[in-house]
């Protein structure tokens, strides 16, 4: 008897509730598996938008997890200083099929230690910090060094998770949930990434997210020096 497969996906304050949401869509699909929300509490927590989300299962009652996955968003920053987050992974990662993560998740993987010298990708407007913390960055939706997992910003999260069904179950059960939640991308813009986005755009967007991108040095520069 083939043991039902157990997802598990960090959810924290101020994530972007569409890196978690998407990859819940499409593993909570998978037939017989399980898909557990993961944080320190039971305690609803709110996304960096304001959507409330319940997470399901506290780290001390998690059981062993075939996938984790780590989510983005502003609030990678806390748990990229917290280790209670970080020996958490670190004790998942140990036994896991698979060690995910969704646009800045990685950064999170990273501050564990669990990306040193390895191939991985992330949000665009942090792609660079990988490098600063021991990770190899490369550029795509989805990026796979061994074990290790990567998605690449918000919506990339579908396109890893569909990846990874295909990979641990089937292309043809990936390929029915894609129908199912009739993921057939053909956005109004071709604005979706630095490279094809029109320079007003791309400008406004980088001088929004200075504030958040001076913090997010000054951290990144701190867990690299405890990383060593």
């Amino acid at each position: 008897m083939t043991t039902p497969l157990r997802f598990g996906l960090l959810l924290f304050p101020r994530l972007t509730q569409l890196d978690m949401t998407g990859p819940f869509e499409v593993f909570s699909r998978v037939p017989g598996a399980t898909t557990h929300l993961v944080w320190k509490t039971t305690d609803p927590v709110r996304s960096d938008t304001g959507l409330s989300m319940l997470p399901d299962t506290r780290f001390a009652d998690c059981p062993p997890l075939d996938v984790v996955c780590v989510p983005g968003g502003p609030g990678v920053a806390a748990l990229m200083e917290d280790e209670e987050v970080l020996a958490f992974l670190r004790a998942q990662a140990a036994t896991a099929r698979y060690v995910t993560s969704v646009c800045t998740g990685a950064l999170v993987l990273a501050a564990a230690g669990l990306l040193k010298g390895r191939q991985a990708t992330t949000h665009w407007a942090s792609h660079d910090f990988l490098s600063t913390l021991g990770a190899v960055p490369v550029q795509g939706r989805v990026v796979r060094d061994g074990r290790f997992v990567t998605g690449g910003g918000v919506t990339a999260g579908i396109d890893f998770a569909l990846t990874l069904v295909a990979e641990m179950v089937s292309p043809e059960v990936a390929q029915a949930i894609q129908l199912q939640i009739e993921y057939a991308p053909a956005p109004p813009f071709d604005a979706g990434s630095p490279a094809t986005a029109p320079a007003g755009v791309l400008a406004a967007a980088k001088a929004r997210g200075a504030g958040m991108r001076a913090e997010r040095e000054a951290l990144v520069a701190r867990v690299a020096a405890r990383l060593g």
